[in-house]
């Protein structure tokens, strides 16, 4: 092998055979996947169609077209459902909050510092965030407090909801005697 001017052997040029045999390989592969996976993948079009908007079990349309049913709390199983509606809601919305955080701090992180501070992107882009991150934890609270809410109510109405309770029961089926042949 050469010399350089150091001393040291030289690694030799990168197309000899022995040495630089496959130093371009790992980017001409991956260039090659990159092409070819967006020639395999098709595209794909999403269409929802949200169809709840008709007219509601009484008739009437929702307030508002909104994600929770209208407040009439006529009967116990009014009340579970609109708060298991609202629990429900609470979760849901509180993950999306929680993942925009996330995203909106990676967003502003990648903004450059004005006074070219190390890392003072990634501090101003917590702050913002962090109160995305509240947001999602005041849903979170409200979903726990909507189930509180059912919890309360039966315990609080227990003696009215049982007064009517075997009212509300199925009449029982017929049972198989075998004892009688």
């Amino acid at each position: 092998m050469a010399q350089n001017t150091n001393g040291q052997r030289a690694r030799g040029p990168v197309n000899d055979p022995k040495t630089g045999k496959f130093a371009g390989a790992g980017a001409a592969a991956g260039g090659f996947v990159g092409a070819l996976g967006g020639s395999i993948v098709p595209p794909i079009n999403v269409t929802v169609n949200n169809n709840k908007r008709a007219a509601g079990a009484n008739g009437r349309r929702p307030h508002a077209e909104a994600l929770l049913p209208s407040p009439e709390f006529t009967s116990p199983a009014q009340v579970r459902h609109y708060c298991n509606t609202l629990r429900a809601a609470a979760v849901t919305l509180s993950i999306e909050v929680a993942m925009g955080a996330e995203i909106l701090k990676g967003v502003l992180a990648a903004v450059p510092d004005p006074e070219g501070r190390a890392f003072g992107s990634r501090v101003r882009a917590a702050k913002v965030a962090r109160k995305l991150n509240r947001a999602a934890d005041d849903l979170r609270d409200a979903a726990k407090n909507a189930a509180a809410c059912y919890s309360a109510f039966q315990q609080e109405f227990e003696e009215e909801i049982n007064r009517v309770r075997h009212r509300a029961r199925r009449p029982q089926a017929p049972v198989m005697r075998w004892d009688q042949q």
